[in-house]
């Protein structure tokens, strides 16, 4: 074996930290008397262990023989470099610390992950809460307008397409009791970007618009099924495309669907 597969093998590592048989540590030592490349890597491996454990600033009580012993490790027997005094068992007891240390902030830092995905967990099951409620409401309200939809004293206005839009067309329900309109604009296209539907009560001799508002949640709206107050003496109604905000009169040209209400 030549020397650099003799290093790769890690035995002058566990040479220095004591940890081999007495055999091992005759044979390692007499290698490194004969070989200048191996006592040069044994220096090598003795001074990064130095500034490795310079660098934790650990207590000395962190010591290998304290660690040795508390684990029950049987001494080893280590035959020693003729070399300047070094305790380094000592050192590579304060690397163990070190490494110890180490994997102590690997499993605090694991265990924030795991908080995270816990808290993430319980985000996606209150979001997923809020959703069953919200599904809950649309249900309830669904109900609610299939019960008003049904009531003999609701007014049925169907509105038409006209000439801008042949195909489109909408509906409104209309409860005199309380003053109210429901609106079904399932009919109606996807408004122009910057352009916003508008309501409107008419009256027809002479012919009056009212505005009731803006359709301004339209797109997001997806049963397209709208509440809206109507204090007047309609006639009729009409919706418009007008630009965004509003118009104080309706714009003829833009005028989407119209339906007059039966005597």
């Amino acid at each position: 074996m030549n020397t650099k597969d003799y290093i790769a093998t890690g035995i002058l590592e566990l040479y220095i930290a004591g940890s081999l048989s007495e055999k091992e540590n005759e044979e390692v030592h007499a290698a490194i008397q004969q070989n200048p490349e191996l006592l040069a890597e044994v220096e090598s491996i003795e001074k990064a262990i130095v500034q490795l454990t310079a660098a934790t600033k650990r207590d000395a009580s962190y010591s290998f023989e304290n660690i040795r012993h508390k684990l029950k490790v049987d001494e080893t027997k280590v035959i020693s470099i003729a070399k300047p005094q070094s305790n380094w068992k000592q050192y590579v007891g304060w690397a163990a610390a070190f490494i110890l240390g180490s994997t102590l902030i690997l499993s605090v830092l694991q265990n924030n992950k795991l908080k995270e995905q816990l808290a993430s967990e319980n985000f996606e099951k209150e979001l997923l809460e809020a959703q069953i409620d919200s599904a809950s409401t649309n249900l309830a309200s669904a109900e609610k307008l299939i019960t008003i939809f049904r009531d003999k004293d609701i007014i049925s206005v169907p509105l038409g397409g006209q000439a801008v839009s042949p195909g489109a067309y909408a509906k409104v329900y209309w409860d005199k009791k309380t003053q109210s309109i429901y609106l079904d604009a399932k009919g109606l296209p996807e408004p122009p970007k910057g352009k916003v539907y508008q309501v409107w009560s008419l009256t027809l001799d002479p012919l009056t618009p009212t505005s009731l508002g803006t359709l301004d949640s339209f797109t997001a709206d997806t049963n397209k099924i709208f509440t809206i107050t109507n204090a007047n003496q309609s006639e009729a109604f009409g919706i418009t495309l007008e630009p965004a905000g509003g118009s104080i009169s309706p714009t003829l040209e833009q005028l989407y669907t119209l339906g007059a209400v039966s005597s």
